[in-house]
């Protein structure tokens, strides 16, 4: 009998920008260790009884697979969860915190079970996103046009010069915005653009060029540095089947 996969899938949110997401893991043994990318986003993810905040990665995120539980989570996308959440997005980078540390313990409990009690715990999750969206207001329109130059290739000298911010500065308020400064942020969405195109078909070389890497071997280096691995083994046959039903790498972070 062949062993049941995990299911991942995602919609976009009515939450601007944002993706809401849910992975369901069926019964039975652990399945093989999967590794989330960086991304430059930030998620807040449900299991039964908690609520944890992933912070962002610099670096591939290694999921335990003796973790069973099936999430439910909205992935805000640069710049947006520190101002919802009112935590600084640096004091949370590599880390996956619960939001009982952030926020009144009460106020959390009192949410988690609102979410446990949903028919649908991912729209309550996406519901509670939005109204505390109305409560705080939109990101600064500055660091969401940082991350928007720079998700289209933008370089940060251009990219500071285009917002009318020093390197000092900009590299300030992305730290709080994103939880590194620009040049990381821009490397990320970079590397995240050529693992699209590479999904897409096109190949290495070609994908590299595309993305803005110098050339391929640009590419296999930056791979090795935020992800960890190599291109070939990451579009391994393997590696393609536990995509098809498992978190795309620029999708969920767990609570592991």
């Amino acid at each position: 009998m062949p062993r049941e996969h995990q299911r991942y899938q995602e919609r976009p949110s009515r939450l601007d920008g944002a993706v809401v997401w849910t992975l369901d893991v069926p019964p039975g043994p652990p399945q093989a260790a999967r590794s989330v990318l960086p991304d430059g986003c930030m998620d807040l993810i449900w299991s039964a009884g908690r609520l944890v905040v992933a912070g962002p990665d610099t670096h591939a995120f290694q999921v335990d697979p003796r973790d069973r539980a099936s999430l439910a989570a909205i992935r805000f996308p640069p710049g947006t969860a520190p101002v919802l959440l009112g935590v600084p997005a640096h004091e949370l980078r590599d880390h996956r915190v619960e939001l009982a540390d952030l926020w009144s313990r009460t106020a959390v409990r009192e949410l988690t079970g609102r979410i446990d009690r949903a028919a649908d715990p991912a729209t309550a999750l996406e519901d509670f996103a939005l109204g505390l969206a109305a409560e705080t207001g939109p990101p600064d329109p500055l660091t969401a046009a940082v991350a928007d130059r720079l998700r289209r290739g933008g370089s940060v000298a251009a990219t500071a010069a285009e917002v009318g911010l020093g390197a000092r500065q900009l590299h300030r308020r992305s730290l709080a915005a994103f939880g590194y400064g620009p040049k990381v942020l821009a490397r990320i969405l970079r590397l995240q653009r050529a693992l699209a195109l590479v999904r897409a078909g096109l190949p290495y070389a070609e994908a590299a060029c595309a993305a803005g890497c110098a050339d391929q071997a640009h590419l296999a280096r930056e791979m090795r540095d935020l992800a960890g691995t190599t291109l070939g083994a990451y579009f391994s046959a393997g590696d393609a089947e536990a995509n098809s039903d498992t978190p795309q790498p620029s999708g969920s972070r767990t609570t592991a």
